[in-house]
């Protein structure tokens, strides 16, 4: 990424973007938490995109360069945290699930950035022990490395709902189906479905965060009907798709 901007630490900030709008690449000397308010939030690295809605954070580790999209109008909570201080353990970008009770700290430390005092230590205390319990979510799309997979991948960003088998792509790319199932282990760690699964969801909240309808959403990214969606889409997030823009 070039034109790499470099801001030493993570602001405890909340910045409105409206959709389609980008931060771009940077990266901080200490940890990030990022959080969608409102909207959903695309963090782009080399490695891949994560994607989260209002029910999920991205935690992005210190030295990490990265960029942010917004689908749909993104209210966008982020906060820093000393490159020391790593309640997560984690040394990944990585989606977190937000509780009710996560939400309401994020929203309440991000919303007052310089205060200070025993309160905001308290206030910091309990997001830190929230974030210790926070699930951790496998909602990413990596990116390819090998240009055989990643001429797979690109045909089904195009076009999410394309319903080819591993083997019609293969053939549509001059590559073996043997070939294209060992490179989407080992380079994805999935299997060819959870990876299209993961794709169709990312391409269905970027649409839901559009306003489009549920049953449209369902057929541009290839469910085979609305109820399927809803229940790949629920089991997913844990709430159905007509209710997600309502939850933001």
């Amino acid at each position: 990424m070039p034109n790499i901007r470099h801001t030493p630490a993570a602001p405890a900030h909340i910045l409105a973007l409206a959709a389609g709008e980008r931060v771009d690449a940077h990266r901080h000397d200490n940890h990030q938490i990022v959080y969608a308010g409102s909207g959903v939030l695309a963090v782009t690295t080399d490695a891949g995109t994560w994607f989260a809605p209002g029910t999920r954070a991205i935690w992005v580790p210190a030295g990490t360069v990265h960029a942010h999209r917004a689908h749909g109008h993104l209210e966008l909570h982020t906060l820093g945290l000393p490159v020391g201080d790593n309640p997560l353990r984690l040394d990944a970008p990585t989606v977190l699930a937000v509780s009710p009770l996560l939400r309401e700290l994020i929203l309440a430390y991000t919303r007052d950035p310089t205060g200070t005092g025993p309160a905001r230590r308290r206030l910091r205390a309990v997001l830190l022990d929230q974030l210790r319990a926070s699930p951790h979510e496998p909602v990413q799309l990596p990116t390819a490395t090998d240009p055989r997979l990643a001429a797979v991948c690109a045909l089904l960003h195009t076009d999410p709902a394309d319903p080819g088998t591993l083997a019609e792509f293969g053939a549509r790319t001059h590559t073996g189906e043997r070939t294209l199932s060992r490179l989407f282990r080992s380079e994805f760690g999935m299997t060819f479905p959870q990876w299209r699964t993961q794709l169709r969801l990312y391409h269905a909240l970027k649409m839901l965060a559009d306003d489009l309808p549920v049953t449209v959403v369902a057929h541009r990214c290839g469910w085979s009907s609305t109820s399927a969606f809803i229940d790949v889409f629920r089991r997913a997030y844990g709430y159905t798709p007509g209710t997600h823009n309502r939850r933001a």
